[in-house]
């Protein structure tokens, strides 16, 4: 027996294992995505999977550049994936929310950092989480370069765990929306977006599993789709949409309509003095929103400040760009509502009609 071992004769052994956490079972998981990470490699790239950190070398055709980074997570939409067991586009949603929160500052992605916290790892679910973040990348151009796989016994149920992430971008300092361009005049762009996105899922959640009493696989009234085809539709990535626009400067700002919905998002990009007054009615409500309103019988105020409503990105435009800017969009296939114009006022936002 080795000296200072700890071991007592007649004592039975405890192991990491026995308190929880396997480590085999994270060496598997991390073999088994080697090659999604592979997969989203791009030139800046310089270090391999197994680092103590990622390296990546800065773009050198970007002038006076300037790094932009953000953290989020997908909240409790996990919850759906639970309890539908299905893992593989969560991730995505996790990489194209971090994409748009750096894309409304005029950023376009590096690279990716994830972070999967569970109670008990299994490297099949691991695996299709990881995958669906590659695939997200992959997606937008952004490198995977590495993560963090943490095995916390007691902290998380069985069958449960935590996705987080982190995005680093790059932009012209010349070339960062912040707001200050806006004036008043400027009309306002609605982007559809794809269902609930990442936010207002506890509501969501709670209408449908609790008040309509649905499972995973039953059809939401009114929307022709089941529950957690619904539920779990992948926030889109606006980048394909605006990249263009944003080159050409078609774009006086951005705002990633997530929690606060239109209400609260749009302010932070309008410059003080101004307001932003949107024409309730003037894009389609998607059928979802209108079957939780109803069935939860939610007010209107709360509605506009939980869900996007259909609308995952405004873009706030110039009159003078604005036949420019719908072309441009066009051109990609992609659809953009004018909702609203920018007027003086106290940095909020006027609805004017009702929804329908």
């Amino acid at each position: 027996m080795a000296e200072g071992s700890g071991n007592q004769p007649g004592k039975p052994g405890m192991t990491y294992r026995d308190a929880g956490v396997d480590i085999d079972a994270q060496d598997r998981a991390l073999a088994m995505i080697k090659g999604h990470l592979a997969a989203t490699r791009t030139p800046g790239v310089l270090s391999d999977l197994g680092s103590f950190g990622g390296l990546f070398r800065v773009p050198a055709d970007v002038p006076d550049p300037v790094l932009v980074a953000s953290t989020d997570g997908v909240g409790t939409k996990l919850m759906v994936a639970w309890k539908a067991g299905r893992h593989d586009t969560v991730g995505e949603d996790l990489v194209n929310h971090c994409v748009n929160d750096i894309l409304v500052m005029g950023a376009r992605p590096l690279f990716f950092l994830d972070y999967l916290a569970t109670g008990r790892l299994e490297p099949a679910v691991a695996e299709r989480l990881v995958a669906g973040v590659a695939r997200g990348c992959r997606a937008n151009g952004c490198a995977l370069i590495g993560g963090e796989t943490a095995e916390m016994p007691e902290m998380y149920g069985d069958g449960e765990y935590d996705l987080a992430g982190t995005i680093v971008g790059i932009v012209a300092r010349g070339a960062i929306l912040d707001g200050a361009a806006v004036r008043a005049g400027d009309l306002a762009y609605g982007l559809p977006s794809t269902g609930l996105h990442t936010n207002g899922y506890s509501l969501a959640r709670r209408i449908v599993f609790g008040t309509l009493g649905l499972g995973p696989d039953d059809e939401i009234p009114g929307t022709g789709t089941g529950a957690a085809d619904a539920l779990l539709a992948v926030h889109k990535s606006y980048l394909p949409a605006l990249d263009g626009a944003l080159a050409t400067g078609l774009v006086r700002a951005l705002a990633h309509i997530t929690g606060g919905g239109l209400t609260d998002n749009v302010p932070r990009v309008l410059p003080e003095g101004t307001a932003l007054e949107v024409e309730l009615g003037s894009w389609p409500v998607p059928p979802l929103f209108t079957a939780l309103h109803r069935a939860g019988n939610v007010p209107d105020d709360d509605m506009l400040r939980t869900f996007n409503m259909g609308v995952g990105m405004v873009a706030l435009v110039a009159p003078g760009d604005a036949k420019a800017f719908e072309t441009e969009l066009a051109g990609r296939g992609e659809t953009a509502w004018p909702i609203g114009r920018v007027v003086p006022g106290d940095r909020r936002v006027v609805y004017r009609g009702t929804l329908r």
